[in-house]
């Protein structure tokens, strides 16, 4: 098969290789997918990058975590129902070698998802960090239905994904953006309010929510922490899944006289029964013709540095694809 892969951390140029390596073949309780589409994120060019100094884990790893395709073979245990199906994957390189940026590539069954009818390739194959990330930010507050809710950043990938998960239980959703280009992106995936950074932010959250917001999703928490305690109801909560700064400062006792809930939440981590918790609920809004990202950047596989290197320069309203067909075309 064709891959892509790196063997040491460093620039996109100088680490990633593409050419031929063996096919896989499924375990017991995996299944092998013929992938249509990479999905790749800002996660997948940290690990290829070291940005967090985590090192490298295996000798010689096929990045990206989801993607989509068809099951094209099953493993001892698994349903023969799947072979043929359409599927999106997430999590394929969390903990794992090998992940979707090939032709081929083994999962184990409880990280596929059916793909509705109707719902293209590239939305399932770019849905499953954000999505899943944004499912778990939005669950840990749940019931949701009547509350005030408040995702910071929410023209972001995670942000419209928690944006839509929120509304979508009955919440009240306001939207945090930088800029007003950004303000088309968080009312389509669904803020009744969006709410411009540093224009008297604090201010207007307390005249939306005069009894405190119920749930802020936080993707700067060193940053926003003052903020966030000021406009939290007693009792609130916060879940954030990054920060601005590795080691923020915690104003302790105000927190606690304010009986804030805090979970730090790292994809990679959750439950498989969160992970397929979400995929489920993510797969459902996908069916009801949710269309989460504006735009798709592609590339063949051969130009994986070239769409590491878009990663980096940031792609705000849309996200960057590999198309494992395009080679095969020609």
């Amino acid at each position: 098969m064709r891959a892509a892969w790196y063997e040491r951390q460093g620039p996109a140029r100088e680490v990633l290789e593409v050419g031929d390596q063996d096919d896989p073949a499924p375990g017991a309780g995996e299944v092998r997918l013929r992938m249509a589409i990479s999905g790749l994120h800002p996660g997948d060019v940290k690990k290829r990058g070291d940005t967090l100094g985590t090192g490298l884990h295996y000798p010689l790893i096929i990045p990206h975590s989801d993607g989509a395709g068809r099951v094209d073979a099953v493993g001892e245990g698994v349903d023969p129902a799947w072979l043929g199906q359409r599927v999106w994957c997430f999590g394929a390189q969390s903990y794992r070698a090998f992940g979707t940026a090939a032709e081929l590539t083994v999962v184990p069954e409880e990280r596929i998802a059916q793909l509705p009818d109707g719902v293209p390739l590239e939305e399932a194959a770019s849905i499953g960090i954000p999505g899943i990330t944004a499912h778990r930010a939005v669950d840990v507050a749940s019931p949701l239905a009547g509350k005030t809710v408040v995702v910071q950043g929410a023209a972001g990938a995670v942000g419209s994904c928690a944006v839509h998960l929120a509304r979508r239980r009955g919440a009240r959703v306001l939207g945090t953006v930088r800029g007003p280009e950004q303000e088309e992106t968080a009312r389509r995936a669904g803020a009744s309010e969006v709410l411009l950074v540093g224009e008297r932010l604090e201010e207007r959250l307390r005249s939306l929510a005069p009894e405190g917001l119920d749930h802020i999703v936080e993707v700067a928490f060193g940053a926003n922490l003052e903020l966030d305690l000021a406009v939290l109801r007693n009792g609130g909560s916060i879940a954030t899944y990054a920060t601005d700064v590795p080691r923020p400062e915690l104003p302790f006792w105000p927190l606690v006289f304010a009986n804030v809930s805090i979970h730090f939440l790292g994809s990679d981590d959750f439950s498989p029964k969160a992970k397929s918790r979400a995929a489920q609920e993510l797969s459902d809004a996908l069916a009801e013709g949710w269309r989460p990202f504006k735009r798709f950047d592609r590339y063949p596989l051969s130009a994986i540095a070239s769409a590491h290197e878009q990663v980096e320069k940031g792609q705000p309203d849309g996200k960057v694809i590999l198309d494992l067909t395009a080679e095969r075309r020609l």
